[in-house]
């Protein structure tokens, strides 16, 4: 039975295992590893992590593969599953998600290691998809799958509530400042209209995504202010209609019942089937139906129907003058 190499892989390569943990005696013992040196940019906090420190100089053990040694493997293990390939495919790989991820760090500044473990899981997976005989370099493929997997971890945590649910709002999500400050660069006023058009969207997911990233995440439970009990969630706008709304529309209900009722009465049995079993069911009888009850024509059933219909809504202009629009949307649905 086949062992899965690649979680083995994936566990070799994880930032958070032993590999990645700070002790004492490894900040008192060890000096750092030349790819997290202090930097001269004081926007790449995570480059001198003593955990990134160790989880570099482990990785570093793996040999680095030649192109030809890598086709050999990546033919091995699209050929013949072999996993022992694949582990090499992984962990010689290992220091390429280390570069891929520096460059998004500034995205994520909480833990760079975060993004290391994410991009390992993209290296497992470009193991799997790729295709030795398309003649793609294995680097440059994996990159790809590896940067997407940053990408996506980065969109799903930036914010308690996704800020990038569509591909335009992920574009937007890394594109937008850019651009914005390309368009000041060269003289330009960066409005709404004018970033839509550079970066092929509609203004009102311009306009959405800015707002997106301009807020910071509220608890709707959390008071308005800190001396409030009033909780933010109590002033948001109600979708529904307003409290008004709905006891007139009660009301009116309650009134056009009482009026149905005492018009009910003033009907013969032919028009008082038509009235409950046609217009007021939720399940209309047919024409057809209503006359072999009454061993009548079906024409002569649509008579009193529309006869029936007319002295409904005279009576109604009676009882109510102001209900005409309202009887003029309910007839309309009748004749449907």
């Amino acid at each position: 039975m086949k062992k899965d190499t690649d979680i083995d892989a994936a566990r070799q390569a994880r930032p958070g295992s032993a590999a990645g943990r700070d002790t004492g005696a490894d900040r008192a013992g060890s000096e750092f590893h030349p790819l997290v040196s202090l930097p001269d940019n004081d926007n790449l906090p995570a480059v001198v992590h003593p955990g990134l420190h160790r989880y570099l100089k482990e990785i570093s053990q793996y040999k680095l593969l030649s192109r030809e040694e890598t086709e050999e493997l990546a033919i091995r293990y699209h050929r013949d599953k072999d996993p022992e390939a694949a582990y090499k495919l992984v962990t010689s790989n290992l220091r390429l998600v280390v570069k891929v991820a520096m460059d998004f760090q500034k995205y994520w500044m909480q833990n760079f290691l975060d993004l290391v473990q994410e991009g390992n899981i993209g290296l497992v997976q470009a193991v799997k998809k790729f295709d030795p005989y398309r003649g793609v370099k294995f680097s440059y493929y994996a990159a790809y799958w590896i940067r997407a997997y940053i990408l996506k971890f980065i969109m799903d945590n930036w914010r308690l509530v996704k800020i990038g649910t569509t591909q335009a709002q992920r574009k937007l999500f890394f594109s937008l400042n850019k651009e914005r400050k390309l368009l000041e660069a060269q003289g330009f006023k960066p409005d709404v209209k004018l970033l839509a058009q550079r970066l092929d969207v509609k203004e009102s997911e311009v306009i959405e995504m800015s707002q997106r990233l301009g807020a910071t995440d509220l608890s709707l439970e959390s008071p308005l202010r800190d001396d409030s009990d009033d909780e933010r969630k109590s002033f948001l706008a109600a979708d529904g209609a307003s409290v008004e709304e709905q006891v007139a529309e009660s009301e009116l209900h309650e009134r056009l019942e009482e009026l149905l009722g005492k018009f009910r009465a003033t009907c013969n049995p032919k028009e008082q089937a038509i009235l409950d079993d046609r217009l007021l069911s939720d399940e209309p009888a047919t024409l057809q139906e209503i006359a072999d009850r009454f061993g009548i024509s079906r024409e002569r059933v649509r008579q009193i129907e529309a006869n029936l219909l007319k002295k409904l809504r005279r009576y109604f202009e009676e009882e109510m003058p102001d209900i005409r629009a309202y009887l003029d949307a309910m007839v309309e649905s009748w004749q449907q």
